[in-house]
Formats: structure tokens, sequence, C-alpha cells
């Protein structure tokens, strides 16, 4: 169970190591993009791809989906990056429900675990997998494995190093439960500290607040990058406003008397944003109503930026 390309890749592992995938469940097809296309999932496209039975259902409460949910007589369901399923479905196989999530629980419980873990400026990060229970992402923990998350990383890097070691996490999870060669970690005695949490991200939580320390705008930054990006308004010297998305940084500590949300720059090579401990120094943005392109390609068709503010 699963729909976008996270999944995929776990999907793909236990299709190349001889698993009995006897179904795949996943999101139903929706219009995207400007010209609301009908588009199929990640997951769909690669499981028609191996002529995978595929399930679409759009309330996992229905009865009917339960019904052929039922006749696939599944020993073990294997979710990753899906809907929260109702107890009647998660409960149906004999060998349980496993889920891979993308943190070393029980830190990061919740929809965004990865944007969150590079927005609070963590060094590490993993996957688990775990048996699913009532209360979403509280199960024993079966297997982790632990990742570096590098200063230079942002939240894409992060997503793409855990879905590789997060499909051989799962493939070995699966072939642990077949075997009956594993055991189970209550997530209570893995707790060293308070729990973070990771919730659902919301455009709001995605806006620039620039009088905030430097390193907590430049980690968020890096922790929106490329989706759903940091966001914040360019305001010309007239007063009009537009928005911009960021979606890469530098960070540069200094003492300076310029004003939170002055823009530096010499209108050619460099743009750096004014902040209390320093200057954010922007490498990569996208301008509403413009493509998304490097500063110094930015410049080029952007005449005297050094003239607007951010706020």
């Amino acid at each position: 169970m699963g729909t976008p390309d996270f999944a995929v890749q776990s999907l793909k592992t236990l299709v190349e190591n001889e698993i009995n995938v006897v179904g795949v469940v996943t999101s139903p097809d929706k219009p995207a993009g400007r010209g609301k296309k009908i588009t199929e999932s990640a997951v769909k496209k690669y499981a028609s791809s191996q002529n995978l039975k595929v399930l679409q259902p759009t309330n996992l409460k229905d009865e009917h989906f339960q019904q052929e949910l039922k006749k696939l007589n599944a020993d073990l369901q294997i979710i990753v990056a899906f809907r929260m399923l109702p107890e009647k479905v998660w409960s149906m196989p004999k060998l349980g429900s496993i889920n891979l999530h993308a943190s070393l629980l029980p830190q990061y419980r919740g929809a965004a675990p990865i944007n969150w873990a590079v927005i609070n400026g963590e060094y590490k990060t993993g996957v688990s997998t775990f048996f699913l229970k009532h209360e979403i992402d509280t199960g024993d923990v079966i297997f982790q494995e632990e990742i570096e998350i590098n200063e230079k990383d942002n939240a894409g890097i992060v997503h793409d190093k855990l879905m590789n070691i997060g499909a051989d996490l799962l493939l070995k999870t699966t072939n642990a439960i077949m075997e009956g060669d594993y055991t189970e970690m209550p997530q209570k005695q893995l707790l060293n500290n308070e729990i973070k949490h990771a919730p659902k991200i919301f455009k709001p939580n995605c806006k620039i607040n620039w009088s905030k320390p430097i390193n907590e705008i430049h980690n968020l930054i890096r922790g929106l990058s490329p989706y759903p990006c940091a966001w914040s308004e360019l305001t010309e010297p007239n007063g009009d406003t537009n928005t911009f998305k960021l979606y890469d940084s530098n960070i540069e500590f200094a003492e300076h008397s310029n004003q939170t949300g002055e823009i530096i720059s010499d209108n050619k090579t460099y743009i750096k944003i004014a902040v209390p401990n320093g200057f954010l120094i922007v490498n990569e943005l996208h301008l509403a109503g413009k493509k998304r392109m490097k500063t110094k390609d930015f410049l080029q068709g952007f005449k005297n930026i050094d003239q607007y503010k951010v706020k």
C-alpha cells in the first residue's frame, strides 16, 4: 500500500527479490497540472508495468473495497507513504500489517518526518519498520537504520537516501517476518529525550520569518526544498509585493547595521538578505510568474534588486 515515488523503490525491491506481491493498493487517479490531465500515482505506474493487481479505493472503509482486499488473501500488508488505515483493514492479514516510516521512531511521528528533521537542524535521521496499531506511528519497532544528515543536504536529498535504505530495510523486515525471526521493541524503550513531532506542513508553515536566527531560516529553506518550498514576499520601492520561493541558501554570520529584510546585491552575481545575526545568501529562487533560477541567471533579467526588501 503506497502512493508516491518514495514507495515505488520499496515495491520494486520486493518484486525484484521475488516476494509474492498479490496486490497493490494506491490512491485513485486524479487530475494534475495546468491541463488537469488525469494522472496515475507513481506506485500504480510501476505496479502496472509489472502486471500486478491494483486496487484504488476512494474510501478505505468501503465494504466493496474491503471484500476485494480480503479476496487477495495476503499473509502480510506492507504500508509505505499511504493513508491512515481503519483497523478492519490493518488487522486483516494473519501476519499483520507493517509500516516503513522515514524517521528513527519514536521521534518525528507524523506526515512530514523528513522535512521536520531538516528544519530542526538534526544531524541524523533514519527509517523504522513497525507493526501497525491503533495510535498512528506508535507500533513496536522491528528494525531501524540510521543515516547522517549533512550540512548541505536538503529534504530532497534526505528523501532519496531514506527511500533507498528504507526499501532494503523493508525487504529485511519482510523476510524476517516470513521466517519468524525477529523481535519487537516498544517505542518507549527507544526514547532518550523529548519526542519531536512531524505534523503535516501547510503553506503558512513555509513562510520565512526574517527576524529569526539565520541558522533557523537556512534550515527552514533546506527542510522545505524542493517541496513544498520556503517562501517570502519581495516588496518593490513603490510598495507592491510579489511572492518568491527559496530553494537553496548559504549563511554568513556577521555583525552589521542593516535593517532586517534589507537586500544587499551587486545586481550581477549575488543576493544577500540581512537578518539579525548575519546575511542569508540566496543561491536559487523562483519569483512568481518566472521560472526557477540560480541567482546569477535571475539577476540578468531583474534590475536593481538592492532597491527591494523582503518581508
